[in-house]
């Protein structure tokens, strides 16, 4: 069966996908956790059309340094807390999303009858998958504006120069909600406004590449353009979301 996803870059149905997934080991490396989470998205595009990849993953995307990809690492459900370990199951998901319908059309286009995915050292085998459609939004008082609080599953990356910040750092909410603006100015929609953390989780550090990133989960509420909103939810919140941080529940 050919997946097409219909709408222009800034229009049509944003998509996020809900892989269910069974692990083949009771754990996994701690720095496979979010490490592994690029290679993973690059190779279901890549096995739709190798060339969007390539373009992706070398320049971006159209003259924008900014990949419109998100993806998270592998959450379980079930799985038995191990102080030190990030223990699995075999009832547990990975999500992908994307705002451009190109890349979301490859996305589902790669995980068509696939039977697992190799996320660093552990095997997922893939139980099937689901589209998620737009989340519900309070119009405002403003034509045509709505209000959503959004919750993250994984951590959520922000940094000025070389420093991490967190919810409760000098700057953290300003930059956020400048990552966004950025994000719906390379989709050409209209940035939202009003950003708030409501909550935060605790600290995470994880290891890419050799390399440290910190954040942490959140809660936020925020206005704007459903159509903006949608894009945006499909795409993430805060950097390196094809390393799996900043998904929206």
């Amino acid at each position: 069966m050919d997946w097409v996803v219909e709408g222009p870059c800034g229009g049509g149905e944003k998509v996020r996908i809900r892989v269910d997934v069974a692990a083949d080991a009771p754990q996994m490396a701690w720095r496979d956790v979010h490490g592994a989470a690029r290679g993973v998205a690059y190779e279901v595009l890549g096995a739709a059309d190798a060339e969007l990849a390539r373009a992706l993953h070398d320049e971006g995307w159209r003259g924008h340094r900014l990949r419109p990809l998100g993806v998270t690492s592998p959450q379980f459900r079930g799985a038995r807390r191990k102080a030190g370990v990030y223990t699995t199951s075999r009832d547990g998901s990975v999500w992908f999303g994307s705002p451009v319908p190109e890349i979301a059309s490859a996305l589902i286009r790669g995980l068509a009858g696939r039977a697992g995915l190799s996320w660093g050292r552990t095997r997922l085998r893939v139980l099937g998958f689901t589209l998620d459609g737009p989340a519900a939004a309070t119009p405002m008082a403003s034509p045509g504006g709505s209000e959503v609080v959004w919750e993250t599953a994984t951590p959520v990356v922000i940094k000025r120069e070389d420093r991490y910040l967190l919810p409760g750092d000098e700057g953290f909410t300003e930059l956020l909600e400048k990552n966004l603006a950025h994000k719906a100015d390379v989709l050409g929609l209209p940035a939202p406004r009003g950003m708030r953390v409501l909550d935060a989780g605790p600290r995470r550090r994880f290891e890419v590449r050799g390399a440290p990133r910190i954040g942490a989960q959140v809660r936020v509420a925020l206005a704007g353009e459903p159509e903006a909103l949608d894009a945006l939810r499909s795409w993430g919140l805060g950097l390196d979301t094809v390393q799996g941080f900043g998904w929206i529940r």
